[in-house]
């Protein structure tokens, strides 16, 4: 495998790609303590991670902090000189408590979107001896430009890097409907776009998230000036995964996805499947809300719980659960490992080197 030095704040890894966080337990520590050992960064989702325990009885904002914290310290020691991060996401009701309960786990990032997380600096400040790097995920430079010059005003404290998010990613998008085909908003244009825009505050490094697929797509988008890749839907189809083997086989089963209006109000990019059919007809679900999870959502008014859907087929009822995932889902085709997947990529990003030398001393001829 090609090795890169790469650092995120303290952090140094090997491979240019970060795990993004699946929430509801797909992303929990054995996907990403298997990231991280292969040198990548691996990333354990908060949202909806003690699902499990609010379900049996316990309040949301006691046992999601509590469930994380479990599955930061047990990733670390599964990967004890890899780099495991926690996205946290900024709509979650009780954000500060999750970020709190990262900072105590001593995770080595956290990376956080879902707004605009512009008081996260400051939670850190209670931890002050922490080596937990802060890293935004943004769709804009204008959304980069206003967290670094508030981190900045408020807590003169840099972002330690920025995820770029383009409207191909799985899961709720931070465009409106009208934007998520408009060319304009290609993620190659985004991308530059951050990469100007945060150079203003020094040597930030930004990395490019949402339809990656390949390590052609790595290398294109490094060419461009990231630093590298954040990457999801790839590695549901592995033996690591957190999901059980039937939300896996949906992945290898799918045949696209369509964009949906979700119950808590966002754009959301998901795999049609009969529980999706009947929710985009009218249908209802009775909600027993376990907790007021995001911000946005309005239990009395909402035709089901994103929560209940998501966990569902995230432990095998496919048909009767919601699916997130990126829109390249369809070019899923196998279960692999981590390391094989990797392995993969590396291969690929080492085939564009090769061309591209070839290229060039064609050229020089």
């Amino acid at each position: 495998m090609k090795k890169f030095d790469i650092s995120i704040g303290q952090h140094e890894f090997h491979f240019p790609v970060i795990q993004g966080g699946m929430g509801v337990g797909v992303s929990l520590s054995g996907l990403a303590s298997a990231v991280a050992r292969a040198g990548a960064v691996g990333v354990i989702a908060a949202a909806g991670v003690g699902m499990m325990e609010a379900f049996s009885g316990a309040r949301a904002n006691q046992a999601d902090p509590l469930v994380l914290s479990r599955e930061i310290l047990k990733a670390k020691a599964m990967a004890p000189v890899g780099v495991i991060g926690a996205n946290i996401m900024v709509a979650m009701s009780y954000y500060d408590d999750l970020v709190r309960s990262a900072l105590e786990a001593e995770a080595d990032l956290i990376i956080s979107g879902a707004g605009l997380p512009l008081h996260l600096p400051g939670l850190k400040s209670d931890y002050p001896d922490s080596r937990t790097a802060l890293v935004p995920i943004v769709s804009s430079g204008r959304a980069a430009t206003l967290i670094a010059r508030r981190w900045q005003r408020d807590y003169n404290y840099p972002p330690d890097a920025f995820v770029v998010e383009g409207p191909l990613a799985g899961g709720h998008l931070g465009f409106s409907p009208s934007e998520i085909d408009d060319p304009a908003y290609r993620l190659e244009n985004l991308v530059r776009d951050v990469i100007d825009a945060s150079a203003v505050f020094g040597h930030i490094p930004v990395f490019a998230a949402g339809g990656i697929w390949d390590g052609y797509d790595i290398a294109r988008f490094m060419a461009l000036g990231a630093t590298g890749v954040q990457m999801a839907t790839r590695f549901v189809a592995t033996a690591e995964c957190d999901a059980s083997p039937e939300f896996k086989q949906s992945y290898i089963d799918a045949t696209g996805t369509v964009i949906i209006k979700s119950p808590v109000g966002m754009p959301a990019r998901a795999i049609v499947n009969p529980f999706l059919t009947e929710m985009e007809a009218g249908g209802k679900r009775p909600v027993r809300c376990p907790y007021h999870c995001i911000v946005t959502c309005d239990p009395k008014n909402t035709p089901y719980c994103i929560a209940n859907a998501l966990v569902t087929s995230k432990l095998g009822n496919t048909t009767d659960g919601l699916l997130f995932a990126g829109a390249n889902v369809a070019r899923v085709h196998k279960i692999t490992t981590v390391a094989g997947l990797i392995e993969e990529l590396s291969m690929d990003m080492e085939a564009v080197e090769c061309l591209s030398a070839r290229v060039g001393s064609l050229l020089d001829i």
